[in-house]
C-alpha cells in the first residue's frame, strides 16, 4: 500500500503535529553489550546479551538497517557512531536528552554511572547548527545528589496536550519531575506500574506510546484502581483512540513505539517483536490512524529497550 493512501484506499494527507519529531537521532554501537549496571531493575533485559562478538556485529547491522528503513520512508535521521567500550547503553540516546518546540533542549541525570558517559557535545552542536536552539536546561548536576530523571524513557510526553506520564521508579525522581514540568510547562500524571511478578516498570516508555491520534497503553500493569482511573481518564480527555495492551504485549515491547515524520506523513515505527505481539484488530485500529513501519532488532532488544528507546526525536525548528 502506498504511503499516500489510507487502509480504505482514500488519500492520506501529509500532516504536521507537535507530537511528531521532524527528525531523529540514532547512535550506532560498535561494541554492543547489555549494561550490567542496569540489570537490577530492568526486567526486560537479558543479562548475557552482547557477551559474544557475534552479538556485537549483529547489533551494529540491526541499527544500520533501522537507519536504512527509516530513510527509505523519508525520515530525517542523524547518525552518530559509538566506538567506545564504556557506554553499553548508548544505543538508547533518548534517556539523556530531549528537544522541545520553541528551541528548548533538556539534558538529564542518569541512574547508572556508566550511562552518564553517553552525553555527547557533538550531538548538542549538531542540534545548534541545524536547528533553532534557544536554551539548554541541564539537570545532569543532580546526579551528585542522587536524583535522576531519565528523559523520554522515564517520561512519555504528550506534546499536544502538554502532559507528561510517569511511572514511579528510581529513574524518575519526583523533585526533578516537578522542576521539569514547571520549566517546560507540562502537567504530570504519576502512577505505579508493576508486572505480575511484582517487578516495577523501570521506564514509562515501555508501557505506553502516545502518537498524534492514537495511544497504546498497558493499563493493566497500573494495579491501583485510582491511579489507573486517573491515567485512563486523562488519556480519554485527549480525544485520541486508545488501545490497551496486555502484560504479555508490553513484555514484547508493544508499548515502545514512536510516531515519526516520513516523506508523505507520519509513520508509527515499531519492532517486529512488537508487531507480532499485536492482534489483527489492534493492527487494523493503528493503520486507520497512520501507517506502520517495522524493523527487526532482536539483539538490541536484549538490552531491555526497543525502537522508541533508540530514537531521540527532534522537536525543533530547522534553520534556513
Amino acid at each position: 500500500m502506498s504511503l499516500l493512501t489510507a487502509p480504505d484506499g482514500s488519500p492520506r494527507h501529509v500532516r504536521s503535529s507537535p507530537q511528531t519529531p521532524v527528525a531523529v537521532i540514532v547512535i550506532r554501537p560498535h561494541h554492543f553489550v547489555a549494561n550490567p549496571e542496569t540489570a537490577e531493575d530492568n526486567s526486560f533485559q537479558d543479562k548475557m546479551a552482547g557477551a559474544g562478538q557475534e552479538d556485537k556485529v549483529e547489533a551494529y547491522h540491526e541499527v544500520s538497517n533501522v537507519i536504512k528503513v527509516l530513510r527509505s520512508h523519508g525520515v530525517k535521521v542523524h547518525v552518530f557512531e559509538d566506538e567506545s567500550c564504556q557506554t553499553p547503553d548508548s544505543v538508547f540516546p533518548n534517556n539523556w536528552f530531549s528537544t522541545h518546540a520553541g528551541g528548548h533542549v533538556a539534558i538529564y541525570p542518569m541512574y547508572a554511572e556508566n550511562r552518564r558517559k553517553e552525553r555527547r557535545t557533538d550531538i548538542i552542536e549538531l542540534l545548534k547548527k541545524n536547528y533553532r536552539v534557544q536554551d539548554i536546561v541541564d539537570y545532569s548536576g543532580f546526579e551528585q545528589d542522587g536524583l535522576f530523571l531519565e528523559g523520554t524513557g522515564a517520561m512519555v510526553l504528550d506534546h499536544i496536550e502538554r502532559v507528561t506520564y510517569v511511572c514511579k521508579s528510581r529513574r524518575s525522581d519526583p523533585i526533578l519531575l516537578e522542576r521539569f514540568c514547571s520549566q517546560f510547562n507540562y502537567e504530570p500524571i504519576i502512577f505505579e506500574a508493576v508486572d505480575s511478578k511484582g517487578h516495577a516498570v523501570y521506564h514509562t516508555n515501555v508501557l505506553m506510546c502516545i502518537a498524534s491520534e492514537l495511544v497504546l497503553v498497558g493499563a493493566e500493569l497500573v494495579r491501583d484502581n485510582g491511579d489507573r482511573a486517573t491515567l485512563m481518564r486523562r488519556l480519554k480527555d485527549t480525544g485520541r483512540k486508545i488501545l490497551e495492551l496486555s502484560e504479555e504485549q508490553v513484555a514484547s515491547f508493544a508499548g515502545n513505539m514512536l510516531e515519526v515524520q516520513g516523506a508523505n506523513g507520519p509513520l508509527l515505527v515499531m519492532s517486529e517483536t512488537a508487531y507480532r505481539a499485536l492482534s489483527g484488530e489492534q493492527i487494523t485500529q493503528i493503520e486507520q490512524c497512520l501507517p506502520i513501519v517495522t524493523v527487526a532488532i532482536p539483539i538490541i532488544e536484549k538490552a531491555g529497550g526497543s525502537v522508541r528507546c533508540m530514537l531521540a526525536g527532534v522537536h525543533l525548528s530547522k534553520r534556513s
